[in-house]
């Protein structure tokens, strides 16, 4: 089973992906922010998730696309894994390409990532849960990278619910099932 949830800021997407699996089984958590150094602000938020989790859960920082594809593709049949978030496993993947400026040869490297990382959700063998920002439903963004950003997780997130069992978006807090 794969599920893809989807949501906005402070939606609740998070818990509520994490509340998609037991709490008290063995769940590989997969968190895919980049950690910036000095930035207390950042710190605090990623301390909350930690806190949240329980116990019993695995966490491993995979911020970049081999350790993100490694962790889903040795995911056993039966292993619960969550992954949260896919905009920010983006963001560096957009940062390591160079592609804010929308360099035809960066935004290549952006889409053999992106491809990889559908490949390996497609090939996970365990239980699936991706968190991912729906950031289509706003304003278009008055930046070049802004639009970049909004257009290229649209289109990841379109491939990802293509390959998942279940789509969920949050909303104000409620989950809306899509699939």
């Amino acid at each position: 089973m794969r599920a893809l949830v989807l949501g906005g800021a402070r939606s609740g997407k998070s818990a509520h992906a994490e509340g998609l699996v037991r709490a008290d089984e063995v769940v590989t958590y997969v968190a895919t922010a980049r950690r910036v150094a000095g930035d207390r602000e950042w710190d605090e938020r990623i301390a909350a998730h930690v806190a949240r989790r329980p116990a019993s859960w695995r966490t491993v920082e995979a911020p970049d696309t081999g350790s993100l594809c490694r962790v889903l593709t040795g995911a056993p049949v039966g292993a619960s894994v969550l992954v949260d978030d896919i905009a920010t496993w983006l963001t560096g993947v957009l940062d390591d390409a160079g592609a804010w400026e929308r360099d035809p040869a960066a935004l290549e490297v952006v889409a053999a990532k992106c491809d990889e990382l559908v490949e390996a959700v497609t090939g996970c063998a365990g239980r699936l849960v991706l968190v991912s920002a729906e950031v289509g439903l706003g304003i278009v963004p008055a930046t070049r990278s802004g639009r970049l950003f909004r257009d290229e997780l649209g289109a990841l997130n379109a491939r990802l619910a293509e390959v998942c069992d279940e789509v969920v978006l949050l909303v104000a807090g409620l989950p809306l099932r899509l699939r």
